[in-house]
């Protein structure tokens, strides 16, 4: 064993908090802000801020000869434009598989043979429960782009290895775009 392999860090203990308040401080359209009362493992009360969001889904949409289209947006609370893969929020009760399929044809203009869900994660874990759902599309052909009438966006193709290096260089730094792209080459 290694000096690390055999120590147990917690001892088996349940770490889990309970909340005894829930405070609504805001709802929004997207995102609801919450300041909960809670009870830590200790017995001992404490608050823990937090974002409620319903979720969304972004996916990695590969051309049969290896390009993905990506979309430039400017992300206000950035100040900044960003390259991303086709993603959104779910609305209300929306199944993530119907609202994939929306956004690839909202955002890149494409219909998809095949979507395979690559899982999923949180991008925000210290104060939001977002999860995004990550999915790869395959077989596309172009449908023609239906952005929202709020959104505003440039779409570019580029060929898969390119992203990659992208990635690792920092010049791709949207962290829905880095997850799927090393997915796909990990998977």
């Amino acid at each position: 064993m290694g000096k690390y392999e055999d120590r147990e860090f917690n001892g088996g203990k349940d770490f889990t908090e309970t909340t005894t308040e829930c405070d609504y401080v805001y709802k929004g359209r997207i995102l609801h802000l919450r300041n909960d009362l809670i009870k830590l493992p200790n017995g001992k009360a404490s608050q823990r801020e937090f974002i409620e969001h319903r979720g969304g889904v972004a996916v990695l949409a590969v051309t049969d000869d290896g390009f993905v289209p990506l979309v430039r947006q400017f992300r206000y609370p950035l100040g900044a434009h960003v390259w991303e893969i086709p993603a959104g929020k779910l609305e209300i009760g929306e199944n993530p598989d119907d609202a994939i399929r929306r956004e690839l044809v909202e955002e890149a203009g494409l219909k998809a043979e095949s979507i395979t869900s690559l899982g999923a994660f949180y991008p925000t874990v210290g104060y939001s429960n977002e999860i995004i759902r990550l999915y790869l599309a395959k077989g596309l052909t172009y449908v023609g782009a239906k952005p929202d009438e709020d959104e505003f966006l440039e779409i570019k193709y580029f060929p898969i290895d390119e992203l990659r290096k992208k990635c690792l260089s920092g010049e791709i730094t949207d962290s829905k775009t880095i997850i799927a792209i090393f997915k796909y080459f990990n998977l």
